[in-house]
């Protein structure tokens, strides 16, 4: 089921971390320009803006496209908001693609900025009992860090994971993240000051588990046609773009239910939810695991990484950790994982990571990441999973 690519011209961030003299359309609006020095393009020439949407910076947040069009400069292009968790960057990408492939436009801007409150995150204020997310804070007092720390919990009697384990996968991706200008913790860490920072669910610790951060993304994306009336001969393209629903939801207690049906009765272990959005973009741009040069995955913990680098089929599953201590995942590896940092440099801007993870495939495989650069890098991947039934992965060659 192979489908058409589209181009990436440009890509453009704000830099991650806190910022209160800013607003999410500052830290946007910063991203958008970028993407557009960098793609070459004008903004008036934009022809549509997609954009991923924030809760918690009230109603300019739902609307995130019109607030960004507003603060470059409406100018006529037709606009697109759209949330789906931490999902919401690539169904953002997603909806310009169709908008391109369809005939609609022949150029896009893709932008998501978040600006949050310091702390974790909490649940939307007011009283919905029929509201699973609030259900889950009020009735079971679980914040996103207890799922995480269930998850590590599980790998462990699973497969005998240990906490040094986990802790060896903050030590390479600070390392990978010491490099990368974008980054909010650009340190390298070692194993003794992973476990000599507080416990905060156990069994994991303060720095095996992304921050909340504040940042902003944005691609310029276009028909490969219009690429090449702009003399970009060889684009970054997108060759496979991942939103797929679970047709069985995993069989464990996933952020924010607390429990759900099990794959387990139909005996198809293919189809669990994660394992899925990687498949699905497999499919689209006609290529498997063994193709992949480099990947970056959701690291909302040190923990769910090893669980990625089973369900993208980089490994069977207990044996991440191997991959992971024979260095095949470290830059020079065979399949560098998060040569960025992953969240555990960068922290969490939900509508915005998604695209980061693109703007880092672009910048790879152009050869643009210095100091961090997958030599080599022809494809590479994303992958997300943004709750709800949400989740999302994107396939980039060159």
């Amino acid at each position: 089921m192979a489908v058409d690519e589209i181009a990436v011209l440009g890509v453009g961030m704000h830099q991650w971390g806190k910022f209160p003299g800013k607003s999410f359309v500052d830290i946007g609006v910063h991203a958008a320009k970028q993407a557009l020095k960098d793609s070459g393009i004008e903004w008036e020439e934009i022809e549509f803006i997609s954009g991923a949407n924030t809760v918690r910076n009230g109603y300019p947040g739902w609307v995130s496209a019109s607030t960004f069009a507003n603060a470059l400069g409406f100018q006529g292009c037709q606009l697109a908001s759209s949330y789906a968790a931490c999902a919401s960057g690539v169904t953002a990408l997603s909806i310009a693609r169709a908008q391109i492939l369809s005939g609609v436009c022949d150029v896009a801007l893709v932008v998501g900025a978040d600006q949050v409150a310091k702390g974790m995150f909490a649940p939307v204020p007011g009283d919905r009992p029929t509201d699973v997310d609030w259900l889950r804070f009020r009735l079971m007092g679980l914040s996103n860090p207890a799922y995480f720390g269930m998850f590590a919990r599980r790998r462990m009697a699973l497969y005998g994971d240990t906490q040094d384990d986990f802790a060896a996968v903050k030590v390479k991706n600070s390392q990978h993240g010491a490099q990368n200008p974008n980054a909010r913790y650009a340190k390298s860490f070692t194993i003794d000051d992973v476990n000599a920072s507080p416990v905060v669910a156990d069994p994991l610790r303060l720095l095996e588990i992304c921050s909340t951060s504040d940042g902003g993304a944005a691609l310029v994306v276009s028909s490969l046609e219009y690429a090449r009336t702009k003399g970009i001969k060889n684009p970054v393209k997108i060759s496979g773009i991942s939103t797929v629903s679970p047709v069985y939801p995993n069989a464990i207690i996933d952020m924010p239910y607390f429990a759900s049906d099990s794959w387990a009765t139909s005996g198809d272990e293919s189809h669990t939810f994660k394992n899925q959005i990687a498949q699905h973009a497999y499919k689209e741009a006609n290529i498997k695991p063994d193709d992949l040069d480099f990947a970056e995955v959701y690291d909302l913990s040190s923990a769910y990484e090893l669980d990625w680098y089973e369900h993208i089929g980089l490994c069977e599953r207990g044996e991440a950790r191997n991959l992971l201590h024979d260095g095949a995942t470290s830059l020079g590896g065979r399949i560098p994982v998060n040569p960025s940092g992953g969240l555990g440099a960068f922290g969490e801007a939900i509508p915005a990571q998604a695209i980061a993870q693109v703007c880092e495939l672009t910048w790879q495989l152009r050869g643009d990441a210095s100091g961090r650069q997958v030599e080599g890098a022809k494809i590479g991947m994303s992958i997300n999973y943004g709750m709800f039934g949400h989740g999302s992965s994107v396939i980039a060659r060159k």
